[in-house]
């Protein structure tokens, strides 16, 4: 079903080509593009690709060519980035608000600094941001946030539904906040949408290609824009379209519908047929006011970042698939460094809290930079007493779904562990020792963790209920221990020690 992005022709079967065809002279056709993008965390380019700069340029070009243009973003993008780490992601919306979205919807990242900021950062945006399925607690509508949108595009009714990922309070921070069911409040006001008379039935979505694959199937929507999963795709399976939208606006696939009305008896009849135009970024010009703005923002970066604290003596790696997977020797150092900054007996940082997904190679001169771009989110290091028996429950959790890449997958330092991914989730763990002794159930243990997981998240709950030693203003930032621990320990030598153990063959 999943098709990389091809000719118009090649997406379409004779049956359609003719249902068109036996629309006649008479009725209108429209060509309505759709333009999405999500996962937009650095401003910068990588490799010459990707950045808001040429973000800009492409949404900027796509209104130019058509005046029936609708520019969708799918979530994500206040964190986690090196300059969020110092202003909450207002650069994200300073970017934006040069070429506003038409709708914007949340994603989980939105909340990495609480609701608070986010509705601050709606109130700045200069475009509206809508979730028809996150409310406050008591289920009344959250301010600032708005729900179906319908434009009038070319004498179209275009239904546009926005909807955030559900597991957005087990990932980031959102409070008081309710999520509901993703996939079901989609559906239902996808269909609720083309009951009131809607034409075309847009689907702007931050959830996994699981639920993405829900929302495919259950033909609620012609066309879906996915954010979330950090990759690129489209498909079409001759009802409904689909682009996965991949991350920093790396490639970008307009979606360009042509869509024919004419009445019949009285009846409003629709019929489109879709084109995907893939766009690799690598091949635009930026946009120069957004380029000004990037180049401001990175001046102000280097006078403070570009400041060397220490060399590593061995390789480190902080690859995304590793720090979800298994022990990696940037998950070492940064255990190391809160457990040693504090104190404790034990310390575990989440995986996906570890962000640069790169190596550095022995020899390497480490910089203020290179610790805040492994941990951008500003969490504290905080110091709890927990009996063993919740440290077990804690480390069960950290692997529950190791197989999905999950970003709970724990970095420990001071203790050491095996787990069996073919195992039940909760029946994962053994081999547990605490400096190089058994853990026991019921001794209490310090142990070092962030703020984030202290809190639940990442699915941490067993984290909780302990007596606080250090907490928020009277801890460290994660990074600053880092950083600390780097410049007292140089030249640092991390290696592979065994502390996560696999077993079962994976």
């Amino acid at each position: 079903m999943t098709f990389q992005a091809r000719s118009m022709a090649a997406l379409l079967g004779g049956a359609t080509f003719a249902a068109l065809g036996a629309l006649g002279a008479s009725a209108e056709t429209v060509k309505l593009t759709l333009l999405g993008v999500g996962d937009v965390y650095n401003y910068e380019e990588e490799d010459g690709r990707g950045g808001f700069a040429r973000l800009n340029a492409v949404a900027k070009a796509e209104r130019a060519a058509n005046p029936n243009t609708l520019y969708l973003f799918d979530g994500d993008m206040l964190s986690p980035s090196l300059m969020s780490g110092f202003d909450k992601g207002q650069n994200t919306i300073d970017f934006t608000n040069l070429v506003p979205f038409d709708l914007a919807v949340p994603g989980n990242h939105e909340y990495d600094f609480g609701p608070e900021n986010f509705a601050e950062k709606m109130k700045a945006s200069k475009y509206p941001w809508a979730a028809i399925n996150i409310t406050n607690e008591d289920g009344s509508p959250v301010e600032g946030l708005g729900g179906v949108m319908v434009k009038e595009v070319g004498g179209l009714k275009v239904a546009l539904i926005p909807v955030a990922q559900d597991t957005s309070p087990e990932v980031s921070s959102t409070g008081s906040l309710k999520f509901l069911p993703t996939v079901d409040s989609a559906v239902a006001a996808a269909g609720k949408a083309r009951e009131d008379g809607a034409d075309i039935v847009v689907g702007v979505v931050q959830t996994n290609m699981e639920n993405d694959r829900a929302l495919i199937k259950s033909h609620a929507f012609d066309v879906i824009l996915s954010g979330d999963d950090h990759s690129y795709a489209t498909a079409y399976d001759g009802v409904t379209a689909y682009v996965e939208t991949s991350i920093d606006g790396q490639f970008l696939t307009p979606v360009d519908l042509y869509v024919t009305v004419e009445e019949k008896d009285g009846k409003r009849e629709v019929e489109w047929y879709p084109g995907f135009r893939f766009i690799d970024t690598a091949s635009v010009t930026p946009d120069p006011e957004s380029v000004a703005l990037a180049e401001k923002f990175t001046a102000q970066l280097d006078e403070t970042l570009n400041v060397e604290i220490g060399v590593t003596e061995t390789p480190l790696d902080s690859r995304r698939n590793v720090v979800r997977a298994e022990e990696a020797t940037m998950g070492n150092l940064i255990a190391d460094a809160m457990r040693v900054q504090t104190g404790a007996d034990i310390a575990i940082m989440n995986g996906g809290g570890i962000r640069a997904d790169r190596t550095y190679d022995a020899g390497t001169k480490l910089t203020r930079r290179d610790i805040l771009k492994e941990l951008p989110f500003g969490n504290v290091t905080v110091v709890t007493e927990l009996p063993g028996s919740q440290v077990l429950l804690a480390l069960e959790n950290g692997v529950s779904q190791v197989e999905k890449g999950a970003g709970r997958f724990p970095q420990v330092s001071g203790l050491t562990f095996a787990f069996d991914a073919s195992a039940e989730p909760g029946s994962r763990v053994s081999e547990v020792m605490v400096a190089g002794a058994p853990l026991e159930a019921d001794k209490v243990y310090k142990v070092a963790v962030n703020d984030y997981i202290l809190g639940g998240g990442d699915g941490y709950a067993a984290l909780g209920g302990g007596r606080i030693i250090t907490d928020g203003p009277t801890g460290s930032l994660v990074a600053n221990d880092v950083m600390a621990y780097v410049a007292d320990h140089a030249p640092i030598k991390m290696e592979i020690e065994g502390r996560i153990k696999k077993l079962g063959g994976n």
